[in-house]
């Protein structure tokens, strides 16, 4: 189900790593809005250089234990945002990640990797639902980014699990030809 030129949903309210609701129609159709879902908060045992030879020899990425995985791509993915985040502010933009961790994790991951921006705790999978997130391969939390106008029209989606720097480069040009 594709959401383009279609309304973001904005009936869901998730809890960020504050603990607190957040209600997507709070913002959502009021400013231009960055919704993207990942796979899962950091683990540990690994770290980002670890993932990024593996990369640059061409070994294959599914061959890596998913902790590993999950760890070094989510962390890109993140900063990728958190580096970019002055463009999104200044447009006046909304960026929120959303997984199925709890808010405590989302807390965590936020204070480790000083993400600006707000992370939603999504355990029983309602919003990736509403939004029609679908697993990679059956067995991977979906990576899909939402670019969504200040209308609460989604403009643009960009999936890929692999292409994890690809999804804040969207973002950033979004933002850029809708200020």
């Amino acid at each position: 189900m594709s959401l383009i030129n279609k309304p973001a949903p904005t009936d869901l309210t998730l809890k960020n790593q504050d603990g607190e609701d957040v209600c997507l129609g709070d913002f959502v159709g009021k400013k231009p809005t960055i919704i993207f879902f990942y796979p899962k908060d950091e683990t540990y045992g690994c770290t980002k250089e670890f993932i990024i030879l593996s990369i640059s020899l061409a070994k294959p990425i599914l061959s890596l234990p998913k902790p590993t995985y999950l760890h070094s791509i989510n962390i890109m993915s993140a900063c990728s945002f958190r580096d970019s985040h002055s463009v999104f502010s200044e447009a006046g933009a909304i960026v929120v990640g959303i997984s199925a961790d709890s808010p405590e994790s989302h807390k965590r991951f936020a204070e480790n990797q000083n993400l600006p921006y707000q992370l939603l705790s999504d355990p029983n999978g309602e919003a990736k639902k509403a939004f029609g997130v679908s697993d990679t391969f059956g067995f991977l939390p979906g990576r899909v980014t939402y670019l969504i106008n200040r209308e609460g029209i989604v403009q643009d989606v960009f999936s890929s699990q692999l292409d994890f720097k690809g999804h804040a480069k969207k973002a950033v040009e979004f933002i850029k030809s809708h200020a």
